[in-house]
């Protein structure tokens, strides 16, 4: 299953990751390939690669938070004729750069974590309770391992390298 993607670049400094397009599609192919209910023929994903001021104003606007965030996911419609939209994700450069460096990871890699967390937000995950929470991490550990990224919610520090996960 391919999925039609379209990108938008309003903060040119997203450029440092190459090839944006190979770059999600990279990301999203991951999320396809573990994920359970295959979206339909022709299904479609916009990304806005932004800054942080854009994004403090979409969290506002949408959210009712006055502050930038990661990553934010707008779901598509329910009914998906012709084709379906499954939503739009939005990435703040300046929060997952920061957080990556926070983090010590590399920001590709937070980058590409953030996509597959958006991507699973469109899908229906979600993490507002303890269970969903697990639910969700565990789907982005299985596809981040599919991208050669470690666990994102492991501490290396206190933590060996396992399947399980914790999160900070």
């Amino acid at each position: 299953m391919s999925l039609a993607i379209e990108i938008a670049v309003e903060d040119r400094r997203w450029d440092e990751l190459g090839d944006l397009d190979a770059f999600a599609a990279q990301c999203l192919d991951a999320a396809l390939r573990e994920a359970e209910d295959q979206p339909g023929e022709g299904a479609e994903v916009s990304l806005l690669f932004c800054d942080d001021a854009r994004m403090r104003a979409l969290n506002r606007d949408f959210r009712g938070k006055d502050k930038p965030t990661n990553v934010l996911s707008f779901p598509g419609p329910d009914r998906p004729e012709p084709a379906p939209v499954l939503g739009d994700i939005a990435l703040g450069y300046e929060t997952i750069a920061r957080e990556a460096g926070e983090q010590g990871k590399s920001f590709a890699d937070h980058a590409r974590h953030m996509i597959v967390h958006g991507f699973l937000h469109l899908r229906g995950y979600d993490h507002e309770t303890e269970a969903e929470a697990s639910e969700m991490e565990a789907m982005e550990i299985r596809i981040l391992r599919r991208l050669g990224i470690a666990n994102p919610y492991r501490d290396p520090l206190l933590e060996p390298e396992s399947d399980d996960h914790a999160r900070p």
